[in-house]
């Protein structure tokens, strides 16, 4: 099996919103992260892989089926889960066990004892008790018990704190460690990326501008630093700003012979350097105090 997922030419239509031809794939053992900024089109392309909302145009297919027409033997075979848990907030993680496992063929109630324990999840607590790392625990745990080849999960990470971002992300290299599993994870925390993506995909105003490997990447572009403030260069920028005592912005990795012997600093850049200044460069915001 080539791709876990594959997505082609996907379309959406709101009144103020489009998905635009989205196309991207997932392959086993990749951790794919999905960036944009918030209203980009993340969670809306995510709804429609798993077939929650209608979409005008476009294929998709998890593990080589079509995924309109098999999508309940598809869903046996991936674990999902929206940012925030909110359904029947006063039953137990033992409750809502009991009537999640009836509608997976697959689940094993004693491979979810484990994670539960290893996650020191306590299955007597309501979901509204829990932590929101602790929720996310749950929803990895209950897509590990039915053993779920593909995750795909939107904000994991949204709102946790650094150690417990730290353990779901240290849990999700685990997950794929063995080549048969993948991960799809909607972030804005491009820190997190840094750690543990392989992949990324990246979408603004509803358009894939880039999918690939993160390497690829993060390797296409290079951070400036000008404490002499040479304005001639501003041409050469992706996108720059000026702070007041240097310029600083992303330039193009093949622009970097000509910023060699212009007495500039030259860096290489993290996901949040190039995610902030191509927004910056497509969005450019200026403000008057």
């Amino acid at each position: 099996m080539e791709n876990i997922l594959k997505v082609e030419n996907l379309n959406k239509n709101y009144p103020t919103f489009s998905l635009k031809n989205v196309s991207f794939s997932v392959k086993p053992g990749q951790i794919m992260g999905f960036i944009g900024r918030n209203g980009a089109g993340k969670t809306t392309t995510l709804k429609a892989i798993m077939n929650l909302i209608h979409y005008e145009s476009g294929y998709i297919s998890a593990f080589d089926l079509d995924m309109t027409q098999n999508e309940l033997e598809n869903k046996q075979r991936i674990g999902f889960a929206l940012s925030e848990l909110n359904y029947y907030p006063n039953k137990t993680i033992r409750q809502l066990k009991n009537v999640t496992k009836r509608f997976y063929k697959n689940f094993d109630e004693k491979k979810f004892e484990e994670v539960c324990k290893l996650f020191n999840l306590n299955q007597d607590k309501k979901l509204e008790e829990l932590s929101s790392g602790m929720k996310v625990k749950y929803s990895v745990a209950m897509a590990l018990s039915h053993k779920a080849e593909l995750l795909i999960l939107d904000e994991p990470t949204s709102g946790l704190d650094p150690v417990s971002r730290d353990e779901i992300l240290d849990i999700f290299r685990e997950i794929v460690r063995s080549g048969e599993r993948a991960i799809l994870f909607s972030t804005h925390i491009t820190s997190d990326l840094d750690k543990c993506a392989t992949n990324i995909t990246y979408i603004h105003d509803g358009e894939i501008i880039y999918t690939g490997e993160k390497k690829d990447f993060v390797n296409s572009y290079l951070f400036i630093i000008d404490k002499n403030k040479n304005h001639e260069l501003e041409k050469e920028y992706v996108a720059y700003k000026e702070l007041d005592d240097h310029i600083e912005g992303l330039i193009t990795s093949d622009k970097k012979d000509f910023f060699l012997d212009k007495k500039v600093e030259i860096k290489e850049p993290d996901l949040e350097q190039i995610m902030v200044y191509l927004e910056r460069s497509k969005n450019h915001e200026s403000f008057a105090l």
